[in-house]
């Protein structure tokens, strides 16, 4: 699909009445789409019309636009500024191994003109344990973790850990050497390490968590972790045996959620 223009029309109150009934984390998207389109055709405003006559252009055609992937994150391919860890080059690589995957042409071969955009595969990457990308009701979800660990130098017992830490995993009293980290609390986002100045707490291994079978709909569910932290490489790899599953186990109704177990799956 062609990129459509951006524009900025005054819109009627009934049009914008009926945007805000369209779901919340589409919603900027589709009013750009609407507005956009009475741009092209010589509008000079928004009105009911024009969002009735793109929802029913959009309804019609939504078989042609639907990639059959979906990857989101949570700035973008700029990042977040709270990451852990730089998610851009594991970015590039799930979107080659989708493209490889050729999940449209699959989608399209199994329901023709009924493809629609929730039949899609998604994944969402956080660079964060903040996640807002949303990764806990994905397909998959993958967030970046690093986990504390307790160093050589001294502590200074300023505090600065424990003001960091909003998920008060860390306790630094001044009759303990060194700060205690609850590892059932932590949720590795590598505050703690960042504002350490003397450098007591510092990074120990880092990866990413991988979640699987996350879903909304009529039975939302939230997706499960799988054990431990990996590298990009493998990561790759789990997504990838994920998809081929996905394929195979393929039916109109059912989420990647409703698959699960993987049989396979390289960890």
């Amino acid at each position: 699909m062609a990129k459509i223009p951006k524009s900025q029309l005054p819109w009627t109150d009934d049009a914008l009445k009926a945007v805000d009934r369209v779901p919340f984390f589409v919603r900027n998207r589709v009013k750009a789409r609407i507005e956009a389109e009475a741009a092209a055709r010589g509008c000079s405003r928004v009105t009911l019309r024009e969002v009735e006559d793109t929802r029913k252009r959009f309804l019609s055609g939504m078989h042609e636009e639907v990639q059959g992937y979906r990857i989101e994150t949570c700035f973008g391919e700029g990042g977040c500024p709270n990451r852990v860890l730089d998610g851009s080059h594991l970015m590039t690589r799930l979107r080659d191994t989708l493209e490889s995957e050729d999940l449209r042409s699959f989608l399209r071969t199994r329901l023709g003109d009924r493809l629609k955009y929730h039949h899609e595969f998604r994944i969402a990457l956080a660079d964060c344990p903040n996640a807002c990308s949303q990764p806990q009701i994905r397909d998959i979800g993958i967030i970046a973790a690093v986990e504390p660990r307790i160093g050589s130098s001294e502590c200074s017992h300023c505090g600065a850990c424990c003001a960091a830490c909003i998920e008060g995993a860390i306790e630094a009293q001044r009759s303990s050497d060194v700060p205690r980290i609850d590892s059932v609390r932590c949720v590795r986002c590598g505050q703690c390490i960042a504002v350490c100045s003397t450098q007591t707490i510092v990074r120990g291994e880092s990866g990413w968590r991988v979640l699987l079978g996350g879903k909304l709909g009529r039975h939302p569910r939230l997706a499960e972790a799988l054990p431990g932290l990996y590298d990009e490489e493998t990561v790759v790899r789990i997504v990838s045996a994920c998809v081929k599953h996905f394929k195979h186990h393929f039916e109109p109704h059912r989420r990647f959620a409703d698959m699960l177990p993987v049989e396979v799956l390289p960890v």
